[in-house]
C-alpha cells in the first residue's frame, strides 16, 4: 500500500500536503476520514463525497487495516443532507461510523475532531498519533483509492466562489494558471480581490501571476476590496501595538471563545495582546506554550473580538519569534477540558458577522477544465522540493513521473500531455 500510495504521489490534500505514504507508515487504534470541510463558502468535499462515497469508503477500510485499526470513523457535517445519505448508502454494514457534526466552527479542525469522536486530547506540539488516532482529509482518501488502482496525483478538486457570476466546482490539472479558472465562474462581480483557499484560513492575492493550482489548493474566491474579513487577515505589528494599548480592555473574550482552550490547551490570546501592550514584544514566559496550540482558526479575530483586534495575527507573530529563538513546545495539556459544548461557533453565526451569507451559494460541478500549458511547481508538500526526470524538449503523457523527492517528499506527475518547454529549480512548465 504505501509503495503505491508513494508512486502516486498523495499528500494531505486538505491544505497540509504532509505525504500521505509517510504518515501511514504507523499503526494505530482510529482511523478518521475529515470530511466535514471546515471553511465556509467551499464545496470540494461536498463533490467528492457525494460522487465517491463508495470509493472513500473502500479506502477507509483498505486503510483501517494496513494501519491495525479497530476503528474507522467518516465525519461529516450533519446539515450536508446529500453528503450523509451518500455516506450511510456506502457505509451499510461495513463496519464503518459515521460521526455527524453540528455546523460549527473549526468543526474540521484535526485536533477539535479527535476531541469530538474519541473525548482525548492532542497535547501541545504533539501529534494525532500521540493519541491513537490518524487523521485524513476526503480528497486525500479518494486520492489513496485512485492511487491503489495505479492512478498518481494528476487533477485537484477545487471551489470557485464567492462575487462571481456562478459559483462552480471543477477539476483542474495541477498547474493550472489560478488566473484562467475566474473567468470560467463568469469572472468577479466588481472591484474585487482573490483570496486562495477558504474566506477565513486562506491567503488574500492581490495578483493572480505566477498562482497555480497545487496539490493542496482548495478554493479561489473573489471578495470586494471592502468586505467586511478583509482588514481581519491583515495585520500590521506597530498598528496592533497602538490598538492594544489603547482599546484593548482584557475582557478575555478571545480567550473565552478559544476551542483549544475549551480542550484544555491553555491558548490565551489575551494575554498575548497584554504582552504587546506593555511592550514586551519577546516571549510571554509560561504563556509560550499556549502560544504554540494556537491553530490560527481566527475566531479571536474574526469572531470574538468586540474592538476589531487581531489577537490570532499576534499569537503567530510570537510563534514566528519562538521559532526564531528555538524555544521549543512542551507536551502537555495544562488543564481538563471544560465548557467545550458550549463554546462552538455556529458557522452560520460566523458567516454572518463576517457579511459572507450572501455568497453561500451552492457551487455545482461544472466538469473538468481543458488547458493548453501548466506550470508545475517542484514544492507542493512537506519537504523539500524535488528534482526533475525530464528536460525541455521532451514529450511527456498525462500520469508519467516527471519530478521525485531526494528525501522527505512526493512524486509529482504530469497533469496533461504535451512538451516540456521549462524546467527550474521551482517549476516544469508543459505545453499540448
Amino acid at each position: 500500500m504505501l509503495d503505491k500510495i508513494f508512486a502516486a504521489g498523495v499528500v494531505g490534500a486538505g491544505g497540509a500536503g504532509f505525504p500521505t505514504h509517510v504518515k501511514y507508515k504507523t499503526k494505530t487504534e482510529v482511523f478518521i476520514v475529515n470530511a466535514i470541510e471546515c471553511e465556509p463558502l467551499l464545496r470540494t468535499d461536498r463533490y467528492i463525497v457525494e460522487t465517491f462515497a463508495p470509493e472513500i469508503v473502500a479506502a477507509a477500510l483498505q486503510i483501517k487495516e494496513h494501519l491495525g485499526a479497530s476503528r474507522a470513523v467518516i465525519a461529516v457535517k450533519e446539515h450536508n443532507a446529500g453528503m450523509v445519505s451518500a455516506l450511510r448508502r456506502a457505509v451499510g454494514d461495513s463496519g464503518v461510523d459515521l460521526y455527524l457534526s453540528p455546523s460549527v466552527y473549526p468543526a474540521g479542525d484535526e485536533q477539535n475532531l479527535i476531541f469530538c469522536i474519541t473525548g482525548r486530547v492532542v497535547l501541545t506540539g504533539g501529534l494525532p498519533l500521540d493519541v491513537g488516532c490518524v487523521v485524513s482529509n476526503a480528497a486525500t482518501v479518494f486520492q489513496v483509492h485512485e492511487a491503489l488502482a495505479g492512478r498518481p496525483v494528476t487533477d485537484k478538486i477545487i471551489t470557485i466562489g464567492g462575487a462571481v457570476a456562478n459559483p462552480m466546482t471543477v477539476s483542474a490539472p495541477i498547474g493550472t494558471a489560478l488566473a484562467d479558472l475566474l473567468p470560467l465562474a463568469g469572472g468577479a462581480v466588481g472591484d474585487c480581490v482573490t483570496i486562495i483557499g477558504g474566506p477565513l484560513m486562506g491567503r488574500v492575492a492581490e495578483s493572480l501571476d505566477g498562482e497555480v493550482v497545487t496539490k493542496t489548493t482548495g478554493g479561489l474566491l473573489a471578495l470586494p476590496r471592502d468586505a467586511a474579513i478583509l482588514p481581519k487577515k491583515e495585520a500590521d505589528l506597530a498598528r496592533e501595538v497602538k490598538m492594544a494599548r489603547a482599546v484593548c480592555c482584557q475582557c478575555s473574550m478571545c480567550t473565552q471563545m478559544c476551542p483549544r482552550n475549551a480542550m484544555g490547551l491553555n491558548v490565551q490570546p489575551h494575554k498575548v495582546m497584554r504582552a504587546l501592550a506593555a511592550g514586551n514584544c519577546g516571549l510571554i514566559g509560561a504563556e509560550a506554550n499556549g502560544v504554540w496550540s494556537c491553530c490560527d482558526c481566527g475566531i479571536c479575530s474574526d469572531y470574538a473580538c468586540n474592538f476589531g483586534l487581531h489577537p490570532s495575527k499576534m499569537m503567530q507573530v510570537y510563534k514566528g519569534r519562538m521559532r526564531e529563538q528555538g524555544v521549543k513546545p512542551v507536551k502537555e495539556v495544562k488543564y481538563q477540558p471544560q465548557g467545550f459544548e458550549n463554546k462552538r461557533l455556529p458557522t452560520a453565526r460566523l458567516m454572518g458577522r463576517l457579511d459572507l451569507s450572501r455568497y453561500d451559494a451552492d457551487a455545482p460541478f461544472a466538469g473538468s477544465v481543458e488547458v493548453q500549458s501548466v506550470r508545475i511547481p517542484l514544492k507542493m508538500h512537506v519537504g523539500g522540493p524535488c528534482t526533475p526526470t525530464v528536460g525541455v524538449g521532451e514529450k511527456v503523457e498525462k500520469g508519467q513521473l516527471i519530478a521525485r523527492p531526494e528525501g522527505l517528499g512526493a512524486n509529482i506527475h504530469a497533469s496533461i500531455a504535451g512538451t516540456v518547454t521549462a524546467v527550474t529549480a521551482q517549476m516544469i512548465e508543459i505545453r499540448r
